[in-house]
């Protein structure tokens, strides 16, 4: 059993590895300059990249937000060249912090999980709902289209309302919120990837 886990532990640790590299090099840093903007050793970060050690919580969770990732996609297995997400099996991302449960967006991740080049987010907003007090900032270019309802998007000082059937893209370096725009449910779906456009 315990050879098991040893090789459970082996594998996640290459995963996480595999991950922090690729992003990484995505984002044109080295190894010292990563290890400087997370706050953690370039001796950890070198021996993670190559599959070694065992990283504390804090170090991943300071390498993801150097990194502009969330901490799970780090320690998520990579998809494979044919992924099947099937409706009953959709991750439900976790709630945002801050805003009471009844205000809360229901995110549901399409794309596998292990997923790094490319999510698309199904999002349905309560109506009252807004983020505009957290609003997210994170490397990456994201496209919304609204299935239904009414959303407003706002990047920097810029806002536009967007009604079923149109879409937006944006660079998600600076800071963006959603709201719904109207008294009932809006749902849309959202197509992140980490480059810059």
């Amino acid at each position: 059993m315990a050879r098991h886990d040893d090789h459970d532990e082996s594998r996640a640790v290459q995963t996480l590895g595999a991950a922090v590299r690729d992003a990484r090099r995505r984002l044109g840093l080295s190894v010292q300059a990563l290890s400087e903007r997370a706050g953690v050793s370039f001796g950890l970060v070198s021996q993670l990249e190559r599959g070694l050690g065992n990283p504390s919580l804090q170090s991943i969770q300071r390498l993801a937000g150097a990194l502009g990732v969330p901490a799970g996609q780090l320690l998520d297995e990579p998809a494979g060249d044919l992924a099947v997400v099937p409706a009953e099996r959709r991750h439900v991302m976790p709630p945002a912090p801050g805003l009471p449960r009844d205000q809360q967006a229901v995110r549901e991740l399409l794309t596998p999980r292990g997923e790094a080049m490319l999510q698309l987010i199904r999002s349905t907003l309560p109506p009252g709902f807004s983020n505009e007090q957290r609003p997210f900032r994170h490397i990456g270019t994201e496209c919304v289209t609204v299935e239904s309802g009414v959303l407003v998007v706002a990047q920097g000082d810029r806002r536009v309302e967007l009604h079923a059937g149109d879409t937006v893209t944006y660079r998600c370096s600076e800071a963006h919120w959603w709201a719904n725009g109207h008294d009932d449910v809006t749902v849309v779906l959202g197509a992140v990837t980490p480059f810059e456009r």
